[in-house]
């Protein structure tokens, strides 16, 4: 099973699946089993990615820079996709796709549509959240939104940096009105020396051994100037204990920067996938960690970025979401600060 959106609990506060995790391939034989119908175009073909995760196709540019209206910086990044039509009361759109420019002043933008192929339309009043926020802080640039459907409580809550070294958490009832909540994750959470903590996703997971429902996943940087993905864990979404060391480490994979770590889960396991840089194959890799987070089996290429437009050798910050029942990858495509937000089709 690949989840592509948030799970909730059932009644009875066991852990079950949601409907927005689909079947394929060779997992698709075991829908009696675990209760789940294959469904949508798709279903019944062959995976080829590791972990038996369906082998994603680049399709087309969603947003680029010199389209959009709110576009201080010529450049955007770290797409986050969520579907919205069964959630939130009068939805622009079926998706909501959060994206921001990374440098000052950055700011958190949206864009709306009805398929996650496109067209998507750009907010009007972007950004919904900016670097000047009183009381609560003015900081020189906002990025990295990833959105999270808070099933508990029936709200979006946006984790988002600014600084590079802080990751914050904002409210909403529409996906559109967001209320501050708090700092989540500072550099001083993690070992000294640590000099960024950023791109944080968060995803619903249940540690029981560590009396958790919530995981995030972030880069971490240290005096040395390497990036690792680093996590934490959280009964609540708003008050989280970190691990003090990588959950994995750019030198596990060989490579000399790894982020934008998004947690899946799949035949009964669980997984990471996260991208490096240009310079070591500018590829989305995979990790599987297990379920409780103890495996470190890294498994290489999850999405080999292409040498041509746009993708350009780089594919970077995945994040996935399914459409009738189709999965697809959102991500950047091309250069970091020099590209687009691309989707793939499995």
């Amino acid at each position: 099973m690949t989840q592509h959106e948030d799970n909730a609990p059932a009644a009875s506060g066991v852990f079950r699946p949601s409907r927005r995790i689909f079947l394929r391939g060779a997992v698709a034989g075991t829908a009696a089993t675990a209760g789940l119908i294959a469904t949508g175009a798709g279903a019944g073909t062959a995976a080829a990615a590791p972990g038996g995760f369906p082998d994603y196709r680049y399709v087309k540019p969603l947003l680029t820079p010199s389209q959009l209206k709110y576009n201080p910086t010529g450049e955007i990044i770290f797409p986050c996709i969520r579907g919205v039509y069964d959630r939130l009361a009068n939805p622009l759109g079926r998706y909501y796709l959060y994206y921001a420019p990374h440098d000052a002043p950055g700011g958190i933008c949206l864009a709306y549509g009805d398929k996650l192929e496109g067209p998507f339309t750009e907010y009007t009043a972007n950004p919904l959240v900016s670097n000047n926020w009183q009381p609560h802080y003015k900081v020189s640039h906002v990025s990295s939104p990833h959105v999270l459907w808070n099933e508990d409580v029936k709200e979006m809550w946006l984790y988002f940096h600014g600084e590079n070294h802080t990751t914050r958490l904002a409210r909403s009832k529409d996906g559109i009105t967001f209320t501050y909540d708090r700092t989540v994750l500072t550099k001083d959470m993690l070992p000294a020396g640590t000099t960024e903590t950023s791109y944080a996703r968060v995803f619903r997971h249940d540690l029981p051994a560590r009396d958790a429902r919530y995981v995030m996943l972030f880069m971490v940087n240290n005096q040395s100037n390497r990036r690792d993905v680093g996590w934490g864990w959280s009964k609540d979404g708003r008050t989280w204990t970190f691990a003090q060391q990588p959950l994995i480490r750019h030198s596990d994979v060989g490579v000399n920067n790894i982020s934008g770590g998004h947690l899946l889960t799949r035949g009964g396991s669980t997984y990471v996938v996260y991208h490096t840089g240009k310079e070591n194959g500018g590829n989305i890799l995979i990790t599987e960690v297990g379920n409780d987070f103890s495996r470190r089996n890294h498994l290489g290429v999850f999405y080999d970025s292409g040498s041509a437009a746009p993708e350009n050798g780089r594919a970077a910050a995945p994040s996935f979401g399914t459409d009738r029942g189709v999965p697809y990858m959102v991500y950047e495509a091309g250069e970091r600060l020099g590209g687009s937000i691309a989707v793939a089709r499995g």
